[in-house]
């Protein structure tokens, strides 16, 4: 059972669904005051990762736009490359 429960956490949905309970009731002045608001300008709530050096990974892995049917077409065209 734990080794299921760290598959799906694996899974990048899952941190997304994680992150977007977390921030979904910031307000404008909570994303302005965290320095969150230039993030969020590109991808509204969805987990975008960046290096420590705040240099984003690319779109070449994968896509996040904050759109939940968009996230999820992506990931599952993702998921069909390796079946």
């Amino acid at each position: 059972m734990q080794h299921q429960g760290a598959y799906e956490l694996a899974h990048f949905e899952m941190i997304c669904a994680i992150v977007y309970q977390l921030t979904r009731n910031l307000t404008p002045e909570e994303i302005k005051e965290s320095g969150f608001d230039k993030y969020y300008v590109d991808h509204t709530l969805a987990l975008w990762p960046q290096a420590a050096g705040g240099i984003p990974f690319n779109a070449c892995e994968f896509q996040s736009k904050g759109d939940v049917i968009t996230d999820l077409m992506e990931d599952m065209a993702a998921d069909a490359a390796y079946m």
